[in-house]
């Protein structure tokens, strides 16, 4: 890989406005592709229908204009849901459908202080008769993902920061692949988008670290090629708080509209120059 022309692809969700920390995420992208003369891509992941807006698209567009970011292509994910699909079917046998809502899930589920609850798979267990005849019923379509595991066998990724990471997906417990809102989830779809466009470096926070164990088994579940990855430190407010609008984050529109310099604020991110009040936390 270090020797061909990288791709890296910058992929917001149009859900609200682009802050910092997007920006970070941007330049470190685009600056990886040109530094190589390879291509960086800017992909708009809209298939939240519900949340996603036009006009947070167009902010979006604006925002790296004006940080002097030139994308090479541009995709929407609400475009590419055939690929969602023929991920899913090959999948199908490793897949069984979730009936459960968000509040029977919430009242089944436990777990200690901080920690995140998986899922009990109390669907997983739901006969093949008592499944055919809900099919009617809302559902989303869960990864069994002990038997997925075992069929993939032990994985690892390299990272930029982290070194080689043994890939522990049991960990995230079944998995949605496709919600009763939504044709596919961030997991599959940026599996399959980043395995569909030849992306080999995928910048993005420390936050999303991780979900690429999940995204690991995917990757060798579906066949496609693992790219390396950088996951890079995260833009806080000074006394540790992550960016949020109501921790007084700036949005680069607001800092855009008010006359601020992009490309200057893009110069200053690749030298690790925040504003006042912001500073870079732990890797």
């Amino acid at each position: 890989m270090s020797g061909a022309p990288r791709a890296t692809r910058f992929a917001p969700s149009p859900t609200g406005r682009l802050h910092l920390g997007h920006a970070l995420s941007a330049v470190r992208a685009f600056d990886l592709a040109r530094a190589g003369g390879g291509r960086f891509l800017l992909r708009i992941e809209d298939i939240d229908g519900t949340r996603s807006r036009p006009e947070h698209v167009d902010a979006i567009l604006r925002d790296l204009e004006w940080l002097g970011l030139e994308w090479d292509d541009l995709s929407f994910q609400s475009k590419r849901l055939d690929l969602y699909a023929a991920a899913q079917a090959r999948l199908a046998d490793l897949l069984y459908p979730c009936f459960c809502t968000r509040a029977e899930i919430a009242a089944s589920l436990s777990a200690p202080h901080g920690a995140t609850p998986l899922y009990p798979g109390t669907c997983r267990h739901v006969s093949h008769e008592t499944r055919a005849a809900r099919m009617g019923e809302p559902h989303s379509w869960r990864l069994d993902m002990a038997r997925a595991v075992d069929r993939a066998g032990p994985l690892t990724w390299q990272d930029e920061y982290a070194g080689e990471v043994v890939a522990d997906p049991l960990a995230h417990g079944d998995v949605i692949l496709a919600r009763k809102d939504a044709p596919a989830s961030y997991h599959l779809a940026v599996t399959v988008d980043d395995a569909a466009q030849g992306v080999t470096d995928v910048v993005r926070g420390v936050d999303l670290f991780d979900a690429t164990h999940v995204h690991r088994l995917l990757q060798a579940l579906l066949d496609v090629p693992t790219p390396l990855y950088h996951h890079h430190p995260l833009i806080v407010c000074t006394d540790g708080q992550r960016l949020a609008k109501r921790h007084g984050a700036p949005a680069l529109a607001a800092m855009r509209e008010a006359g601020e310099d992009g490309h200057a604020l893009a110069n200053a991110l690749r030298r690790n120059m925040l504003p006042a009040g912001f500073r870079l936390g732990e890797a």
